[in-house]
């Protein structure tokens, strides 16, 4: 498989801060690449810079075999772009905001109509065509804007955060729109705060910290990286924190991370005996545990060891409910 996306050594500043910091990166056509980093970590920056709408520093982007700072028109004839906003033209119909789009991309106005009905098919918006967007679901826009930003059927697709704000069913029909695309042969690069979207989605990752990759691979070897076994997961609090990652390292030999109030362990053996042993012990001697936890390593797991944060943590958002978490109340 051939890399439609190069990117040797991509540098960008804003007087002396390195928004982007020496990048390398080979994406192959038809695949979904994700890119993932916690907020300020340089994601925007580098799909700015791949869209041409930034100037790099330094470096060197080639898309197609094509350096992007030449035959601009030529680059965005090639990408289809869907903002993490999902914008619409609220007054005009849903044939109406297709065919806006396909006016804005110079599609053949021979073409025009095909693409139109092509597009409300895929969208799933045939019965609404003449209806004005403004009174569509949250869904129904976000799946007119994903087929609006293909209207001049782009080999590359950046996706920025595409099922924010969708609930669980319209999020799970985005997904099988997104494979679709790959399915077909479009390359898709996609940026989510949802790890549990990037691990079902991604063929490949990148996790960006400080406008540096920290991590490249797929979710399987990005999740290799914490070991095997499962991981432990401890929630207390700042003051009694230190004392229980003593207790796991003295006691069970564990080696902790610790952040903040939450704590973290490999459990090599996978042993459910030792996570009772841990519970047990936690329990007899008045630890303040609010959560304890143990699965299969995660995304998110990857993200913290590398970032020493959770993704949702530093999108302001709260952590989601641990699975199989043992409740033990405030002592």
């Amino acid at each position: 498989m051939k890399n439609i996306i190069e990117i040797k050594g991509l540098v960008k500043k804003f007087g002396d801060f390195a928004a982007v910091d020496d990048i390398d990166l080979e994406i192959e056509e038809g695949e979904i690449f994700g890119i993932l980093g916690p907020n300020g970590a340089g994601k925007t920056t580098t799909i700015n810079l791949i869209l041409g709408l930034l100037k790099s520093t330094s470096g060197s982007i080639r898309i197609d075999g094509i350096d992007n700072t030449k035959h601009l028109e030529q680059i965005k004839n090639m990408i289809g772009f869907m903002t993490q906003e999902t914008v619409v033209e609220s007054d005009l119909t849903a044939v109406q905001n297709l065919t806006l789009f396909c006016n804005l991309y110079h599609v053949k106005n021979d073409e025009v109509d095909g693409r139109v009905k092509e597009a409300l098919r895929e969208a799933n918006l045939e019965e609404v065509a003449n209806a004005k967007a403004g009174t569509f679901s949250g869904g129904m826009q976000r799946r007119l804007s994903l087929v609006r930003s293909m209207m001049h059927t782009p080999k590359i697709l950046i996706l920025d955060e595409p099922t924010t704000g969708l609930d669980v069913q319209n999020r799970f029909e985005m997904w099988d729109r997104i494979r679709d695309l790959r399915n077909k042969g479009m390359t898709i690069i996609m940026t989510t705060q949802y790890l549990e979207e990037a691990d079902a989605l991604c063929d490949r990752i990148a996790i960006i910290d400080h406008g540096k990759i920290k991590a490249e691979g797929t979710p399987s070897e990005l999740k290799a990286m914490i070991g095997k076994g499962n991981v432990l997961e401890i929630v207390s609090d700042t003051a009694n924190a230190p004392k229980i990652a003593k207790v796991l390292e003295s006691k069970f030999k564990l080696k902790v991370e610790l952040k903040n109030e939450k704590l973290s362990a490999v459990l090599n053996s996978g042993d459910i005996k030792t996570f009772n042993r841990i519970v047990d012990e936690m329990s007899r001697d008045g630890y303040r545990i609010f959560a304890i936890s143990m699965h299969l390593p995660t995304l998110d797991d990857v993200f913290i060891k590398l970032t020493g944060t959770s993704l949702r943590d530093s999108l302001g958002e709260n952590v989601s409910t641990m699975s199989r978490a043992r409740m033990m109340g405030r002592r």
